[in-house]
């Protein structure tokens, strides 16, 4: 596996490079009204609306500061089935997304094999997007779970199935 690593309020993350489309100055995103202060807005990438979050807010520290390496990492992951609250009709069927996430920089990737220790996730309820916890080159490197990033209500709200999409 490799693994992107990437700078957030002064540590470091890593995220697995099979998730990462592409790597991009930090284009100003389209705010959008009503949503969490970590979600920036919306791009347009290659012809689709890609959510952009604030890595540094949602990981808990300030926001991402917007300097030459500030970067946008455009990630894609599969949103998972979802069901209406109120029936068993299915309201949304898996199907990939593209999410941007904005961060302070990009450091390297590397192999997997890198790592000299790797810890199990213990499951943290209200952290789900931390997976393992690494040992990169001396220091600890949390691994983001790119699935996890936002909770399930956003992810209904921002990404809608192809099917279910209104044609322009």
């Amino acid at each position: 596996m490799q693994l992107l690593t990437l700078t957030v309020g002064g540590q470091t993350y890593a995220l697995e490079a099979r998730n990462v489309v592409e790597v991009l100055p930090l284009i100003p995103p389209r705010p959008v009204p009503l949503v969490p202060d970590y979600v920036l807005g919306v791009i347009t990438y290659r012809g689709m609306l890609v959510p952009v979050i604030d890595l540094g807010l949602r990981l808990g520290h300030r926001s991402v500061e917007t300097r030459l390496s500030t970067r946008l990492i455009v990630v894609e992951f599969v949103v998972p089935h979802r069901r209406e609250q109120s029936s068993d009709v299915e309201a949304s069927p898996p199907h990939k997304a593209h999410l941007g996430l904005a961060a302070e920089n990009v450091i390297s990737t590397c192999p997997s094999e890198d790592t000299d220790t790797a810890f199990p996730a213990k499951e943290l309820d209200p952290v789900p997007f931390f997976g393992r916890l690494l040992r990169l080159r001396g220091a600890a490197v949390h691994l983001l779970v790119v699935e996890h990033l936002l909770p399930p209500e956003l992810l209904d709200g921002l990404f809608l199935a192809p099917a279910l999409r209104r044609s322009p």
